[in-house]
């Protein structure tokens, strides 16, 4: 258990805040792309706890200026957007991408009052569908190589999601190894062959075994953590009756995202982005190592189970998250359905807006998760004494961060599963069209 103290230090991330200030020096998701994708490409976006608007200008540039006009406070989603800006509709006022005011209409013919005004205005960058800010001090730090950015963009399907919660019970739900034998336990395995765009439901790598079946039968992994270049690299070990062992590697990409195999041919990159102290977006990357992603299919699937614009999931707290009894006897362990989004939006909802961690207790298999609030509490004391090249991926090191590795594998009793993983991962390579 921690102090309420402490548990407000890693969950709080308004301006001004320690953990703000660790988040706002990585590169953070704002919007998808196809939110732009309008007659008038222009959003409202929350982000770590400001109000700001994002658009696409004339030339195809994009800005992420204050959401409210310096001049009188005026909502500027309503701006007019024209001359490569935003014009705000109160008095005129004209803003380039870069926040900088460069017209005043109202005022005295030859004024140069505008040339002192400016909006709060971060830089922004489009990579593979999603639009990405950087909202802190000094110069954007490169971009890692994580196989999201390096694959074509018709190799990568980008979506999001709206949880309502803190964003690190959100996070920390991806680097909990053994949820997944219970929270998405299914009492009846479905046909593989009709799994793709779905999460557990291909074979356990090489295998004619149903990932579904294998997480039932082997709920107690072996859990390994390891320091990475990137944050945390998950390795958990399912032993199974015949000898061999299932080698599953996740990984915590600091500060916020996660990198998973979602399939034998797909990963999944997912960032928990803060809108808030009590509200989140998931942002996910699927990365395909194989056939280029069906994007519509995809899409499709997701649109099912979210409405827009606001990407927010129709079953929620409101609903019960489709909570069915029938269902739990004899279907699924949760009774909420297939979609496996559902159960970990039901987990992270149903703690609490912001976890009370003064209340929990956890056990040897949450590893992961108290080796990450270490890391954490580490960057927060490294910016609070201004060391930030303390911070994972500091220096520029995170242009030679890649991969990283994500695989289910299995191997003999005689293998390594250290070997078995990067095995697993060099024949995958070995067959991509891009890696």
């Amino acid at each position: 258990m921690m102090s309420q103290e402490q548990n407000d230090l890693i969950t709080r991330i308004g301006p001004g805040t320690p953990a703000g200030a660790v988040l706002r020096r990585y590169w953070q998701p704002a919007a998808l792309a196809e939110e732009l994708v309008s007659a008038r490409p222009v959003v409202p976006v929350t982000l770590l706890g400001e109000r700001l608007v994002l658009f696409r200008d004339e030339e195809g540039e994009l800005g992420l200026i204050g959401r409210h006009c310096p001049h009188r406070g005026a909502d500027m989603c309503y701006g007019r957007l024209e001359d490569n800006g935003l014009r705000c509709p109160f008095h005129g006022w004209h803003f380039n991408r870069d926040g900088q005011c460069v017209e005043q209409p109202a005022e005295p013919e030859g004024s140069r009052m505008h040339e002192n005004i400016r909006a709060v205005s971060y830089p922004v960058v489009e990579r593979n569908g999603i639009i990405f800010a950087y909202m802190g001090p000094g110069d954007p730090p490169p971009f890692p190589a994580l196989d999201c950015f390096a694959a074509p963009d018709s190799h990568v399907f980008a979506f999001k999601g709206l949880w309502e919660c803190n964003w690190l019970q959100a996070m920390e739900v991806g680097i909990d190894p053994a949820h997944a034998s219970f929270l998405h336990r299914f009492l009846e395995d479905e046909d593989p062959s009709a799994s793709y765009g779905k999460q557990f439901r291909d074979k356990a790598a090489d295998t004619e075994i149903p990932m579904t079946k294998l997480l039932r039968d082997y709920p107690r992994p072996e859990i390994k953590v390891e320091d990475a270049p990137h944050g945390l690299r998950l390795v958990a070990l399912r032993h199974m009756e015949d000898g061999r062992t299932h080698v599953r590697v996740t990984n915590q990409v600091f500060p916020e995202a996660i990198v998973i195999p979602m399939s034998r041919e797909m990963t999944i990159t997912q960032w928990h982005v803060p809108v808030d102290d009590q509200t989140c977006y998931w942002y996910s990357m699927f990365t395909s190592f194989g056939a280029p992603v069906n994007k519509a299919l995809m899409r499709e699937q997701r649109l099912k189970e979210h409405r827009l614009p606001d990407y927010a999931p129709l079953k929620n707290r409101a609903n019960n998250y489709g909570y069915d009894p029938d269902e739990q006897k004899d279907r699924t362990y949760t009774g909420m359905g297939m979609d496996i989004n559902v159960h970990d939006q039901w987990a992270v909802e149903s703690m609490g807006r912001i976890q009370d961690r003064t209340q929990e207790h956890l056990g040897r298999s949450d590893i992961a998760i108290s080796r990450y609030r270490r890391m954490l509490r580490a960057a927060i004391e490294a910016v609070g004494k201004g060391d930030e090249g303390a911070l994972p991926m500091a220096n520029g090191s995170a242009a030679a961060v890649t991969g990283p590795v994500a695989v289910d594998a299995i191997g003999s009793a005689s293998e390594d599963w250290r070997a078995v993983y990067e095995r697993a991962d060099s024949e995958r390579r070995a067959g991509c069209a891009w890696a």
